[in-house]
């Protein structure tokens, strides 16, 4: 009887864990339905900025609310969005392949999608309410369910990221996409541009090749830790590079050996609040 019970209490208890996973998931997904995606342009005047006004815009709400450490000030974000607003407009409007002439080579539609992103996420963990972690659940809803408008149609970050970004074929996209959390690559407080995009993204790369909690080498135990974004994508960096030793190595003065081992820092999926995150 006692074996009984315990059985019987046992499978209660996972009974009511899946319940409760059930539970949150259909949470998660309630509360990504209801997030409104970015409605199209209200201001039709908008939609006739070029792209260079819009990196502009984009630059303008970089500088007041991300600091040199590349934190956000989402509090003052939370209060007054109207600028981001603004270009997250454009984006739901005009994107490469609705208005195909205003990028006319894969530069220019690289650059665009890297600001498109990274305002996009800006814009997503404002209107989440800005949580403090993108971790656990919550990745699930902010990456897959919560829907964007990018050129007249919806899409999810995962998607964009995938679908979109990923197949350009540039690595260096790891460096500069931002989803506002500690563990992404520094944001930077300028738009990035196609007309110095090359230049822009090797600076990305070695800048974050050259922070510690990045890279840090170990010669005591002939090893590296590496950025889970190395992990995470490595066949992207393999493509262009025979390890992930060689690649950092291509921005590093001091190289690591080859015959190091390559160990990977867990991600750090807290949202990169300037009121809650100390500088690095």
């Amino acid at each position: 009887m006692i074996v009984a019970a315990h059985s019987r209490a046992r499978r209660a208890r996972l009974a009511y864990m899946a319940l409760g996973v059930l539970l949150l998931i259909v949470a998660a997904f309630n509360l990504s339905s209801a997030a409104a995606a970015p409605a199209r342009v209200a201001d039709p005047a908008l939609e006739e900025l070029s792209v260079r006004e819009w990196e502009a815009l984009w630059t303008s709400v970089l500088m007041r609310r991300v600091d040199d450490a590349g934190r956000i000030d989402f509090t003052s974000l939370a209060r007054d969005h109207a600028d981001l607003d603004r270009v997250v407009a454009f984006i739901a409007a005009v994107d490469p392949t609705s208005r195909p002439q205003r990028f006319p080579d894969r530069t220019s539609r690289l650059a665009f999608y890297i600001n498109a992103y990274n305002a996009l996420a800006m814009h997503g963990i404002v209107d989440a309410g800005v949580p403090k972690s993108l971790g656990g659940l919550t990745k699930f809803s902010f990456f897959y369910l919560r829907k964007f408008v990018v050129g007249g149609k919806s899409i999810s970050l995962y998607d964009l990221e995938n679908q979109v970004i990923r197949p350009l074929g540039e690595e260096r996209i790891h460096f500069a996409l931002n989803c506002m959390v500690v563990g992404c690559p520094r944001l930077p407080r300028v738009a990035f541009s196609a007309d110095a995009l090359d230049r822009e993204l090797d600076v990305a790369a070695r800048s974050f090749i050259d922070e510690k909690r990045n890279v840090t080498v170990d010669p005591e135990r002939r090893e590296v830790r590496l950025s889970a974004i190395f992990d995470l994508y490595t066949s992207d960096f393999l493509s262009h590079a025979p390890s992930l030793i060689a690649y950092v190595n291509r921005y590093r003065a001091d190289p690591i050996p080859s015959d190091f081992k390559v160990r990977f820092v867990d991600y750090d999926w807290t949202v990169n609040a300037h009121d809650r995150v100390g500088a690095s």
